[in-house]
């Protein structure tokens, strides 16, 4: 299997950790891929004709995307502890956790496009503010739900993981901690796993 892929992206992240923790590891090959908002990338489209990452394409020429499809494709792979949890209050629970880490990420990357592609003068800031309000909206959600994320790894403490991990990697100064401590004190143990150490975004 091929999974094309960006080290910084968090979507790319839950899914390198999916691989991680599935044992997967010597079956996914991992292909650098550069994408933008602005640019196509006209090699990924022939996979993907959206021309996002990550982007999996299954030994027999199959393209799945996006993150979560992915995630539990490869968890079907998984011959140990399933990481997403049999039918069940368990797995709902997981998928929520998963639905709103990405909901968290889809609003601070908007935020990140805005800053990063719009010129200064044009940054639309009360547009901004409210992106803003949605994330911090979500951590609210899982402090008070911290204590649900606690045990063995499922997709949505994976997913919570690597979009905790990615804001500190874009926006450090956000200080998300400052008033969520339980969310805070889980994510600390829970990141010194194998696998998060593992795939850590680097500036």
């Amino acid at each position: 299997m091929k999974l094309y892929y960006n080290a910084a992206s968090p979507f790319v992240r839950k899914v390198r950790l999916v691989v991680r923790e599935a044992g997967l590891e010597s079956k996914v090959e991992e292909v650098t891929t550069a994408v933008t908002p602005l640019k196509p990338n006209a090699d990924l489209a022939r996979d993907n004709p959206l021309m996002k990452i990550p982007t999996l394409v299954t030994d027999d020429g199959f393209a799945l995307f996006d993150s979560p499809v992915i995630c539990e494709y490869l968890d079907s792979l998984n011959s140990g502890r399933k990481l997403f949890p049999s039918p069940g209050p368990a797995r709902w629970a997981a998928l929520r956790q998963q639905a709103v880490a990405d909901g968290i990420l889809d609003a601070g990357i908007l935020v990140r496009y805005e800053l990063a592609f719009c010129p200064k003068e044009l940054h639309w800031h009360e547009w901004m503010d409210g992106q803003r309000a949605k994330w911090h909206q979500g951590l609210d959600f899982l402090e008070r739900d911290a204590a649900a994320l606690a045990g063995e790894p499922t997709i949505g403490s994976l997913a919570v993981a690597a979009t905790l991990g990615w804001l500190d990697f874009r926006f450090g100064d956000d200080n998300w901690r400052t008033s969520r401590p339980h969310l805070a004190a889980w994510f600390a143990q829970f990141s010194e796993r194998a696998s998060l150490q593992a795939t850590m975004p680097k500036a």
